[in-house]
This record gives structure tokens, C-alpha cells and sequence, in this order.
């Protein structure tokens, strides 16, 4: 503002025959300071915020996951963790919560309030739960009524879901407050805590077991976010397992996830979002074998991430610029399947001659040119998450699995033949894997190569 007054009163004093000379140049000056400024805003620095928040209910809650249950006692709390990006145009909010899943609908309703409350899209702010099977159930049902409505004969619990939901929306208006200069690195690691779950019999029929040979992925995504200083900030990790070590307990846990996100956070000094991925056909080593066995992914899973984020980040940089999109794709829906009334939006209905379809939303977020994470509301078969990520033209490709919502299992085409319990619990057909395979593809090659 001083530079603007000076250049103001030089132009009052010049003479009459200098006038219009000088007023050029002071225009060209007050141009060019401009210009300066915007090309600042564009090419802003990194900030970065992470917030924490308690989400555990105090009386007992109906249980998600395995039949209908209720809590009796708490294991270990459940938690929203937040972060927060800002490259100095576009804000972008990531919650990773402590449930198995959410409806669409859901994830709809919170990102309503929170533009309301706080002008900030949809298309900004992702919500992926981790899948622990030892948490609330949370807002209305969804689709997993459609396919398992034995399991839903009791009311929706309105006042813990609102709790939940204005927890999460104070702890982002947290998050935005506390923005400060960053850096981020990212990185890849590996843990073999985890096996692919179809195991098929001597008949060659497919159930829950154990399945050495099946497709599986056992890379860690790391994103390490530091301070300015250089100290820690928050970590982020990418990891496809189902939270079912713990079995049909009655005690609130966040199982896997939870347990292993406390131990890296004891450890590393500060909060770790766990965030899963395509682990609709992939389970925990010791599926179902109790509290004796949780403990043992502290070293499994837990120093996996540990020695990822420590040795596999060989740099990071404050210069960040990042893109978010997002894609609907249509893809056919199984035949005679009814569907949620929450879901009407989800669904389009054919014209007699044409199969009713499924719309998907997919999301996309890219940071600088190599790293692109696409995530998508569903439980993924490992197979369609590892050809993307290898077919793609960025070299940190990562899938969050089970973000803003679910709307079941998307077995491959191979799985379908098979059968088995992912298909009983899906409402797409063997045509799914490929559709989604070639959009992804496609956006990852086209819409996000060309945005710089």
C-alpha cells in the first residue's frame, strides 16, 4: 500500500508536459505489482493442519459388521483424523473416521453442512472410513439393508450419527484454523500383514478363508507431511485390509487400523490417518483370532509404516500444486436387486430395453505431476486396484478404498464365475471391474496428464 501511495502522489506533482509519459509508466509499475501478486498467489507455498478427535460413544451402540449386535465396553477409542492442504487456491480435506462403512447418503448429508457451515465442495472434502468391524453403525443404512435387512430391526441412532457428524465438521473448522507452512514426500512401503480371503475348496466352491495363492497387494502408500522446520506433521497410510482380527467381539475397537494407527502414533509423534484400500478380497493375516492375536500388526503392519516413513521418503518439497476431479461411471446393475430408498441418485433406471445402472461416483486428487489418488465408494476386489496403479502414467498411484460411502463389494469378472459371498452382498454385475477399469484409466491418462 505504501509503494501504491507513492506512485499516487508522484503523478500529482510531475508537470503538465510529463503528464501522460509518466502516467504510463506509474500505470506499467502498479501492472507489473500486480501481476507479481498474482503470480505469488499461484505459486504459494504448502500449508498443512491435522486435527484428532475422540468419536467413541459413551452407552452402548449396535455394531457394524458380522450380524446385529451391541456393545458392551470400549477396547480402545475410535477417532476422526483430519488433514488439511491448502497450495494457496484450493483446499482440500481429508477424514479418515473408525467405522466399516457409511452410506452415500451419509457422506452427502455432512458435506451439505459442512458447505453451509463452511462454503467449502464436496468435491474438496473426502471421507473414507477404515472398516474396522468393532464400531457404531452411523446414519442410515444404505445398501447393506438391501442385501442383509436381518441385520436392521432397530432405529437408526440420530442422536450419536449427529454427534459424529458436528464432531467432524468442528474438527475441519479446526484443521483450517490451524494451516501452517508444510512440506510433503511421498513414498512406497511393504507389509505381508495381509492374504486374500477367497479360499476355495475341493469342489472349487469360494468362501472365507485363507488363500495364500489369490491375488493380493501388500504395498504400503506413504505421504509424510512436515513441518516448515522439518519436524513431523502428520502421516498418511494406504493399506488394503479388512478390520477383522478382533471377530464379532462386543467391544468398541477400531481393530486393526485403530490399533496400528495408536502404536505408529506413539511411536512417530503424531496423527496417522490409516487409510484403506481395495480389501474387498483381502484379509488380515489372523482374521477372526481375537485380542490375542491384534497386537502382533503393531509389528506386522505398525513398524512397516514406521520404517517407510522414516527411510522410504527420500525428499519433499513445499511447492505444491493441487487438482481435484471427479467422474460418475455408469455401469449395469444386477438383475431383480431392489435398492435404497437414501440412493435414489446412485441408480438409473433402464428403459425396458436397456439394464438399470449403478452410477459411481470417483474421485480424483492430484498433487504436482506424480502423485494421483483416485478413490471411490465401494469394496474393491485387489486385481482392479493393482492393474490401475500399474498401467498409470503417474508413479504414486493410490486407491482409498471405501470413501464417501458404500455401495458394496465390485468383485472382478473372474470372481463372479466363482461366486462366493462378495457377490451376494453386490449390486453390479461381471461387466463392473472392466467399466470402471477403462474410465479410471482414461481420466488418470486424459483430464489429469493435461491439468497443470
Amino acid at each position: 500500500m505504501k509503494t501504491l501511495n507513492s506512485l499516487f502522489f508522484q503523478l500529482l506533482f510531475i508537470s503538465k508536459k510529463r503528464a501522460v509519459f509518466v502516467s504510463a509508466l506509474l500505470l506499467f509499475q502498479f501492472c507489473s505489482l500486480f501481476s507479481s501478486g498474482q503470480e505469488q498467489i499461484k505459486t504459494n507455498r504448502l500449508r498443512a493442519s491435522v486435527v484428532k478427535v475422540d468419536i467413541t460413544p459413551e452407552t452402548p451402540k449396535w455394531l457394524l459388521g458380522y450380524g446385529p449386535r451391541q456393545s458392551n465396553s470400549v477396547r480402545d477409542h475410535i477417532y476422526h483424523r483430519i488433514v488439511a492442504l491448502d497450495d494457496g487456491v484450493t483446499q482440500f480435506f481429508l477424514v479418515q473416521s473408525d467405522f466399516a462403512v457409511i452410506s452415500p447418503s451419509e457422506y452427502d448429508h455432512v458435506a451439505s453442512l459442512l458447505k453451509k457451515q463452511t462454503g467449502i465442495a464436496p468435491l474438496n472434502f473426502w471421507w473414507s472410513v477404515t472398516h474396522t468391524h468393532s464400531a457404531p453403525e452411523l446414519g442410515a443404512p444404505g445398501m447393506p439393508e438391501i442385501f442383509l435387512p436381518e441385520r436392521y430391526k432397530h432405529e437408526v441412532d440420530t442422536e450419536y450419527t449427529s454427534m459424529v457428524e458436528q464432531a467432524l465438521i468442528n474438527g475441519i473448522i479446526e484443521a483450517r484454523k490451524k494451516l501452517t507452512p508444510a512440506k510433503i514426500g511421498v513414498g512406497w512401503g511393504y507389509s505381508q500383514a495381509n492374504i486374500n480371503r477367497r479360499a476355495v475348496g475341493s469342489n472349487g466352491k469360494v468362501y472365507l478363508g485363507e488363500n495364500p495363492d489369490g491375488a493380493v497387494d501388500r504395498r504400503i502408500g506413504i505421504l509424510r507431511i512436515d513441518k516448515a522446520d522439518g519436524n513431523p506433521l502428520a502421516l498418511i497410510a494406504n493399506y488394503p485390509i479388512h478390520g477383522t482380527v478382533l471377530g464379532a467381539n462386543l467391544e468398541i475397537s477400531g481393530d486393526v487400523p485403530g490399533v496400528v494407527s495408536e502404536y505408529v502414533e506413539e511411536k512417530f509423534g503424531v496423527p496417522l490417518l490409516f487409510i484403506n484400500g481395495a480389501e474387498g478380497n483381502i484379509a488380515p493375516i489372523y482374521s477372526g483370532s481375537g485380542s490375542g492375536r491384534i497386537n502382533q500388526f503393531k509389528v506386522l503392519l505398525g513398524d512397516k509404516i514406521l520404517d517407510a516413513a522414516s527411510r522410504k521418503i527420500t525428499s519433499s518439497t513445499d511447492k505444491i500444486k493441487l487438482y481435484t476431479g471427479s467422474m460418475v461411471v455408469e455401469t449395469p446393475r444386477k438383475e431383480g436387486l431392489g435398492w435404497s430408498t437414501d440412493l435414489i441418485k446412485y441408480s438409473k433406471s433402464g428403459n425396458g430395453k436397456e439394464p438399470n445402472m449403478v452410477r459411481m461416483p470417483v474421485r480424483f486428487l492430484k498433487i504436482n505431476e506424480e502423485i494421483a489418488i483416485w478413490s471411490a465408494p465401494i469394496e474393491l476386489f485387489c486385481e482392479v486396484s493393482n492393474e490401475i496403479r500399474e498401467r498409470s502414467p503417474f508413479p504414486y498411484t493410490f486407491y482409498f478404498g471405501i470413501t464417501n460411502g458404500t455401495l458394496g463389494y465390485l468383485p472382478t469378472a473372474s470372481a463372479w464365475e466363482q461366486g462366493g459371498y462378495e457377490t451376494t452382498v453386490s449390486p453390479f454385475t461381471p461387466m463392473a471391474a472392466k467399466d470402471l477399469t477403462e474410465a479410471v484409466l482414461g481420466y488418470l491418462h486424459g483430464e489429469m496428464l493435461s491439468n497443470h
